[in-house]
């Protein structure tokens, strides 16, 4: 299924991985607007389609966006509220990058009617589906589970966060977007693993999506995973890196292995 601003590979699994931050695609006439660093989309999730490939022989569904967070942040609420008050932040179409640094050239931002063109034409696209997909993989087989999965520049991002941050980054909204019998089973395959670092809840709790389509009583559990970029590529340079990369999935696959038993 291929729509304007997404791509969606239809599984067979109650999973759903979305991939919100994945896109990189920035329109000329936008990208004109914008400082020769934030033409380079450098907050985009690198690579995270091409890190969970591997999902699909698992059967689920994959949720991609074509688009920069730059153009529309799809993991933003519609009303831009922020996620995470009285902290730095990005909004829904971001000013600022991840180092605090203008995305956009003086007096070129974008005003209130341009805002509300980006959510029509990217934002509701894109949630229109997701909302879909998940629908239907409930109706078929009683439950679903939304896997968020982001990453992020692990260190050197003192707008956001202080010194380093672990190398994955669980988020459940402090518990109240999955079953805590799910959150603990993924709690213990991470500590069970001793390869990389990890924190629950930590500085990253999950975004909208995140917390906006979770319904756990309802049978819709919802899990973000943040990444630092360092365990699977190339920080600075962008690149995919293939030994970092299949270090990390029998990890991943664990979890969203995890997320299918229910």
């Amino acid at each position: 299924m291929s729509l304007e601003i997404c791509t969606l590979h239809r599984g067979s699994a109650p999973l759903l991985v979305s991939l919100p931050h994945d896109g990189s695609a920035i329109p000329a006439a936008l990208a004109a607007r914008m400082t020769p660093e934030a033409r380079r989309a450098p907050d985009t999730d690198w690579h995270v389609s091409r890190l969970y490939a591997f999902a699909r022989a698992l059967g689920a569904s994959i949720l991609v966006p074509t688009h920069s967070r730059y153009v529309i942040d799809l993991n933003r609420g519609e009303d831009d509220t922020s996620l995470y008050p009285g902290q730095n932040t990005t909004g829904l179409v971001p000013l600022l990058r991840f180092t605090g640094e203008p995305v956009y050239l003086p007096g070129r931002e974008p005003d209130a009617g341009e805002v509300v063109s980006r959510i029509d034409t990217y934002w509701r696209p894109y949630h229109s589906a997701l909302r879909e997909e998940l629908d239907r993989i409930r109706a078929e087989h009683g439950r679903a589970v939304l896997w968020e999965g982001h990453s992020i520049k692990g260190s050197g991002l003192p707008f956001l966060f202080e010194g380093r941050l672990p190398d994955l980054n669980l988020g459940t909204a402090s518990g109240a977007s999955c079953s805590p019998a799910l959150q603990a089973r993924l709690e213990a395959a991470l500590a069970a693993q001793a390869e990389y670092d990890w924190v629950a809840n930590g500085r990253f709790k999950g975004g909208h999506i995140t917390r906006h389509y979770a319904d756990p009583g309802s049978g819709i559990d919802a899990i973000q995973l943040e990444l630092s970029q360092r365990t699977y590529m190339d920080e600075d340079g962008f690149e995919y890196d293939e030994a970092k990369a299949a270090a990390l999935q029998p990890l991943l696959r664990r979890l969203l292995g995890i997320a299918l038993e229910g």
